[in-house]
């Protein structure tokens, strides 16, 4: 049971350990380097638009690849978005987590590395971003 256990949660850590440890590489944890590059008049820092750059080369290498595969390593299938799942409620939503991106700096990711690297100011935000969380589930029963 034990051995079960480690197999299906050895991915998820492994690869969020990855997840984390990019976004630290890429500054992506500090919010001044996020607000730099939202502020397209001032002293524009053009740091995110690599890491997009390189998020988009990997997916899209990810999607040719995807169809060819009969399953995912470590899942039964995959789990694909498509487009009747935009709602008003997403992009309502979307649109709040890019005011609040644009605001703190930080967004969910980040915003839990960050708390290996500067643990008051990251919690700050993780506790806001967890109470908001808990927000939208009271109001949705």
């Amino acid at each position: 049971m034990q051995q079960g256990l480690i197999r299906r949660l050895l991915p998820p850590l492994v690869s969020g350990a990855l997840f984390g440890a990019g976004l630290a590489l890429g500054g992506m944890t500090d919010p001044a380097r996020v607000r730099g590059f939202l502020d397209l008049f001032g002293a524009w820092d053009p740091t995110l638009a690599f890491v997009m750059g390189g998020a988009v080369l990997v997916m899209a290498v990810a999607w040719r690849i995807q169809p060819r595969l009969a399953h995912p390593l470590f899942a039964e299938g995959f789990s694909l978005p498509d487009r009747s799942d935009i709602t008003g409620k997403l992009v309502l939503g979307s649109a709040l987590f890019g005011i609040g991106w644009g605001v703190a700096g930080l967004c969910p990711g980040p915003g839990v590395a960050a708390l290996v690297i500067e643990p008051q100011g990251a919690a700050i935000f993780v506790v806001a971003m967890l109470a908001g969380m808990a927000l939208v589930r009271l109001f949705e029963r």
